[in-house]
């Protein structure tokens, strides 16, 4: 009986070999870099970042994660100098596009993203934009509307200060500023 028993229990793999091996399928989540805007004129650009699972959701470590920008138009290069950079996902499934350096054309950039496993294979693509976003001398958009409103409202006291002492000068025309939501985007 014992023989029987343990000669049953030699020809049944053990639990932890089913498991090591029973990736059914890769899902490739993107945590960063879908929809980032980049703006061309600094030197470097949001890091990609994809996290790998397979089809219980847990984290696919060693998994090969391969990111592709086009070859012309707006696009970049990695680190290394070339339009692709593969690495290896760490524990927690990530894999970190470092070193992105992108071109000065300003536009839509299609990211590609490869993952092989153990025979297994999955791909998505995303969307990262590059554009041309000035700001006068290092001031933010936001602060350089509020410089730009009370100077318009220092013209217009100016103008009224000297219409209400009788003075002679002309008064230039009045500046109106009215607030909103300021837009950037890429040049038109």
């Amino acid at each position: 009986m014992l023989a029987v028993t343990l000669s049953l229990f030699m020809a049944l793999p053990p639990a932890w070999a089913q498991e090591a091996g029973a990736i059914k399928a890769l899902n490739i989540v993107i945590v960063e870099g879908e929809g980032a805007i980049n703006n061309v004129r600094q030197r470097v650009a949001r890091e990609p970042i994809v996290e790998v699972t397979d089809e219980n959701r847990r984290p696919v470590a060693g998994a090969l994660v391969t990111f592709m920008l086009p070859g012309n138009g707006p696009s970049g290069v990695f680190a290394n100098g070339s339009n692709s950079f593969t690495v290896a996902a760490d524990n927690a499934g990530r894999a970190v596009a470092r070193g992105l350096r992108l071109n000065n054309q300003p536009g839509q950039v299609p990211v590609r993203v490869n993952v092989s496993h153990q025979g297994l294979t999955a791909s998505t693509s995303f969307t990262m934009t590059t554009a041309a976003v000035a700001a006068a001398a290092g001031i933010g958009v936001a602060k350089l509307l509020i410089i730009l409103a009370v100077a318009g409202a220092a013209v217009t006291a100016g103008a009224v200060a000297i219409n209400q002492s009788g003075g002679s000068a002309t008064v230039p025309p009045s500046v109106g500023v009215t607030p909103g939501t300021p837009t950037v985007g890429p040049p038109r």
